[in-house]
């Protein structure tokens, strides 16, 4: 017991999707109790990813498919660990009379910000695209800079890593940014805030025992969130955020390092099935697909009547099997540039990959979206999930951090 609250692993899942959290964490083998899970998928009749969810996780009053700007946020169950995936959006505030200070209207951070208030968990667990780092382009690093700063207000120490799942041996290049925010009357906060910089990040921190990294030191970075209020960091912030760092007490440090993996590759190749349908194989298409891919130069005229020549560079094609693959998109079912084509090694012809290879490249059990939904938005939701893998090794230490609380 601490600070009055049960520390028991209880959790709360926002914009859970089809429970890439969820699945993560029960697999790092914790006895982790979901009290609330939140998914609703906008301008959708359908909520497809939400029925995966219930499919595999029960129906439950516990499991809400319901917008999450129309909640009450104190009726949300007491919890330790909040956990999600969210968009990047534009996270500005400005100040609007009466009403103090307020976000922009379907923002979703600001949802997280005012669930934090209401329900002030231990520890919470975020992800989000490696931009956020730098956004907007207008004013870099001021979108983190406002999280950090919300962060800090509400009494939590912060530290964040960028991981491309490929350099710790998953057979897939996607970059995420993982964000740990702890409560300042845990024990785990009471401990880091005596800790060198270089220590939470190099030795002692959240992410190194499960993610580590070389021991050299990287080009860095530091600051202060010294401002009256977040209107202040709205107006005023600008940083250059690396792909590592901490906020501790308002002080900022962050570092570029890079990934120290010994242990085996994932390799594309791994994760294709043998005998797959002729659906997915390519009919009479190949030169369209190889002008997608290729390196081009086309000149276009913009709305002001101004002529530029538009460029793109050349993608692999097929994509190699004896590599990690690309990242995967929400578009993976259509017929565009980024779409993966491979070289099936059991026939020796091309094809797209199948909607269970998409999950096996998230780490997600076989046929997991195979709930009913369309096959095009089984592709969607793979490419808006995140890689359980990850979520799975940060639960190993997550498991370890609560059991010290007790």
């Amino acid at each position: 017991m601490l600070g009055g609250k049960d520390m028991r692993k209880t959790v709360v899942e926002l914009f859970a999707g089809v429970g890439g959290f969820r699945v993560g964490l029960e697999k790092s083998s914790g006895e982790w109790d979901f009290v609330w899970a939140n998914q609703w998928e906008p301008l959708r009749k359908a909520q497809d990813a939400y029925k995966c969810y219930v499919h595999h996780f029960g129906e439950s009053e516990r499991h809400v498919n319901v917008d999450i700007n129309e909640i009450d946020k104190k009726s949300i169950p007491d919890h330790n660990l909040l956990v999600g995936g969210f968009p990047c959006q534009d996270y500005s505030v400005a100040s609007t009379g009466a009403k103090g200070i307020q976000g922009k209207k379907g923002v979703l951070w600001w949802n997280i910000f005012e669930i934090l208030k209401a329900k002030n968990p231990a520890f919470v667990l975020l992800e989000n695209v490696d931009r956020l780092l730098k956004s907007p382009s207008s004013q870099r690093g001021r979108d983190f800079g406002i999280m950090l700063s919300c962060l800090k207000e509400l009494g939590y120490g912060v530290e964040w890593r960028v991981i491309n799942a490929a350099e710790y041996g998953l057979p897939q290049r996607r970059r995420r940014v993982f964000i740990f925010a702890f409560r300042n009357d845990t024990k785990y906060y009471n401990d880091y805030k005596n800790l060198n910089f270089r220590e939470c990040i190099h030795s002692k921190g959240f992410f190194y025992s499960q993610f580590p990294i070389s021991d050299e030191d990287g080009l860095s970075n530091q600051c202060r969130l010294d401002y009256k209020n977040i209107i202040e960091v709205s107006n005023q912030f600008s940083f250059k955020f690396m792909n590592s760092g901490v906020m501790i007490n308002g002080y900022i440090y962050t570092e570029s390092v890079q990934a120290d993996y010994n242990g085996k590759y994932g390799l594309l190749r791994n994760i294709l099935e043998g005998n797959v349908d002729s659906i997915y194989y390519l009919n009479g298409e190949l030169g369209d697909w190889k002008y997608m891919k290729g390196a081009k130069k086309i000149e276009r005229v913009s709305k002001t009547g101004h002529k530029y020549i538009f460029s793109e560079g050349k993608i692999a094609f097929p994509d190699p099997i004896d590599k990690p693959s690309r990242t995967m998109l929400t578009s993976e079912a259509s017929k565009n540039r980024s779409t993966h084509i491979v070289n099936d090694p059991h026939t020796g012809k091309m094809r797209k990959l199948t909607p269970l290879e998409c999950e096996r490249l998230n780490g997600f059990p076989d046929n997991w979206t195979d709930t009913g939904m369309s096959e095009r938005f089984r592709y969607f939701c793979m490419g808006n999930a995140l890689i359980v893998n990850l979520v799975e090794l940060m639960g190993k230490k997550l498991n370890k951090i609560i059991d010290y609380e007790e």
